[in-house]
């Protein structure tokens, strides 16, 4: 059996970004970029007030104040000023606008008084040749200003706007195939059943079609496969040819039932792996079938959510074009004595408070691997390496949020 840290690397390496596509602007927040995109301007692309004043010369200003400068014109910004500024006088001037020739400072309003029409009073001296923007301080026509490979947050988006890219490269998502396997389960169409008790809802189905959506890709909603190779074999086929990922869940243990790796085989699939060291999720499969990876995740719904967390995500990652997929671990401290009864690496449900000592975990009650309802709870998965046995109470451990915005380039589990 591989450890996790080998299987995520072993599906990750063999994975590449989605070709590029070009979004509007507005869509395009959280992609990654496929291209460097350069400034087609300077900006600003004038020198520009950086507050509301009156735009001077310095030598009327500077050791001569009080000084009354008389008033030329009012520029707002989105106007253009219409006269040079000459000894002895001044314009009127708001933040944004551009300054007027002549002019190589603003006067904050603040100090000034007196102001009518046609004058005002400087009355202090302070910002004798500041408050100018100058013309490309921020960018330079023709200079790099964002990199390929770049995960576009808000400030990156106002960047595209202010150099006008309406449009924006950015790598495909890709269109990950969601099949649930199981005769046992069914769909929120067939209620009634779930309802009666004759057969159980399929989470799996809901968790991972959100869980691929919130990871950035495309789901492809299959169905849930009964357990008969045939409809395996079907099902296997169509997303195979429709979809960049297959994931499936159940079915990938050892029972008479658990047809997935027999069809995927027959079918000219490269199985991978088969297991790993872990737990929960010990039957994770990964393999490739025409081209297309699968990755075969355990049926329990807690399972199917640790896993997909550990090896689906960082897969679409990856897929989008970005360059760190994983999400960084973090120290915090155990507020409960764990007694662990294997010996497989442990990632178990819990959830951090804040104290003054700095963060403390506590499990969200038995780790059963049916236990739903503990997920739900959770915002941190524990990692217990392999072979300890006991976590003591103020022990520090190492884990992941499971809303982590930092992330890594190699696995850290």
């Amino acid at each position: 059996m591989l450890t996790p840290a080998e299987a995520a690397k072993t599906i990750t390496s063999g994975l590449r970004p989605k070709p590029q596509e070009v979004l509007a602007i507005e869509e395009a927040l959280g992609r990654v970029l496929a291209v460097d995109i350069t400034s087609p301007i300077d900006l600003p692309n004038r020198d520009n007030s950086s507050m509301d004043g009156y735009a001077a010369r310095s030598e009327d200003v500077r050791g001569k104040c009080p000084v009354v400068l008389q008033i030329i014109e009012h520029i707002p910004a989105g106007t253009l000023p219409t006269q040079e500024v000459t000894a002895g006088n001044c314009a009127r001037i708001f933040t944004g606008a551009p300054i007027p020739e002549g002019a190589d400072c603003v006067i904050r309003q603040e100090d000034t008084s007196d102001q009518t029409t046609d004058s005002v009073r400087i009355d202090g001296d302070r910002d004798a040749g500041k408050n100018i923007r100058r013309r490309g301080e921020d960018l330079r026509k023709g200079a790099v200003v964002l990199e390929t490979r770049t995960p576009l947050s808000p400030a990156h988006i106002g960047v595209l706007a202010s150099t006008a890219h309406s449009d924006v490269p950015v790598f495909g998502a890709p269109r990950i195939a969601v099949m649930p396997t199981g005769d046992e389960v069914v769909d929120l169409e067939e209620k009634e059943k779930i309802l009666a008790g004759t057969k159980i809802g399929s989470s799996n189905t809901y968790t991972m079609l959100s869980m691929v959506r919130e990871a950035g890709g495309v789901p492809i909603r299959m169905g849930i496969a009964k357990d008969d190779p045939e409809d395996v074999r079907r099902r296997f086929q169509s997303a195979a040819e429709s979809s960049d990922l297959i994931v499936t869940s159940g079915g990938v243990s050892v029972g008479d039932h658990d047809h997935l790796r027999t069809v995927f085989e027959e079918l000219g699939g490269e199985i991978k792996f088969w297991r790993i060291r872990m737990k929960p999720g010990k039957p994770v499969a990964f393999g490739v079938l025409n081209d297309t990876p699968w990755i075969g995740l355990p049926g329990n719904p807690v399972s199917t959510m640790v896993t997909f967390e550990l090896f689906v995500r960082p897969a679409i990652r990856v897929m989008l074009g970005y360059e760190k997929p994983f999400r960084a671990t973090s120290q915090f401290r155990v507020g409960e004595k764990i007694s662990l009864p294997s010996e497989r690496t442990q990632f178990l449900r819990a959830y951090v408070g804040q104290t003054e000592s700095g963060p403390v975990a506590t499990t969200t009650g038995p780790q059963g691997s049916g236990i739903l309802n503990s997920m739900s709870k959770a915002d941190a998965l524990i990692i217990v390496p392999q072979g300890k046995k006991e976590v003591a109470a103020g022990e520090m451990v190492r884990g992941i949020f499971l809303n982590q915005p930092l992330h890594i380039e190699n696995c850290p589990y």
